[in-house]
């Protein structure tokens, strides 16, 4: 087990917004392989996949420190989780599984502490968007958002990988642990209820 310091080191390097050279998953794998390379190869994954699972994890708890706090999160897990990955997936794959996680741990722990019903907190999802510094879309997208935010936790995750990633089910059947059969039958109904969301706010 690292310590907290190590982790803390490390978490100082996860600004997505930093340029690294871009390394395929057997280099990366190689180098969190040997000890001697372990460091440099964490920090280099982090870097390059920073930006992709900042978004993941934005588009399921909104909010952009919120966002960040589980960001740096997730890449401790996955730090103190490095002697269990045996090289069997996809790095991406594998740390989406742990982002995801972390995002809907995060909401249900918001949920349970918060005071303002849920119903409530939804309908002023967009409005808190437009008044995000660093939400960067239109009114159209603060709403998507909005109608995303009333979806059960599958439905959204399997959602928002499906649409704003374009993953294969397959893929969000490795993060989530859920059956692609499953999965497609969410994602429809998904897909239903937004529609159902936008026709309502017509």
């Amino acid at each position: 087990m690292r310590n907290a310091a190590q982790n803390s080191i490390l978490v100082s390097h996860f600004a997505f917004q930093q340029q690294c050279p871009t390394m395929d998953d057997q280099q990366l794998k190689t180098m969190l392989s040997n000890p001697k390379t372990l460091r440099r190869g964490f920090e280099l994954m982090a870097r390059q996949y920073s930006e992709q699972l900042y978004w993941q994890i934005r588009r399921i708890v909104l909010n952009h420190d919120d966002a960040n706090d589980v960001l740096q999160n997730t890449f401790l897990k996955a730090w103190n989780a490095l002697t269990q990955f045996h090289g069997d997936s996809k790095l991406i794959t594998w740390l989406s599984r742990i982002a995801i996680n972390e995002s809907l741990d995060f909401m249900r722990r918001q949920k349970n502490i918060s005071t303002v019903s849920t119903d409530d907190a939804d309908t002023g999802v967009a409005n808190q968007l437009m008044a995000d510094e660093y939400f960067d879309g239109d009114e159209t997208e603060a709403q998507l958002q909005e109608a995303i935010a009333q979806l059960p936790e599958v439905q959204r995750t399997v959602f928002t990988l499906r649409y704003y990633d374009e993953k294969k089910y397959s893929e969000i059947s490795q993060i989530t642990g859920t059956s692609e059969g499953a999965l497609k039958a969410s994602y429809h109904i998904a897909v239903k209820k937004i529609s159902d969301f936008f026709h309502r706010h017509d």
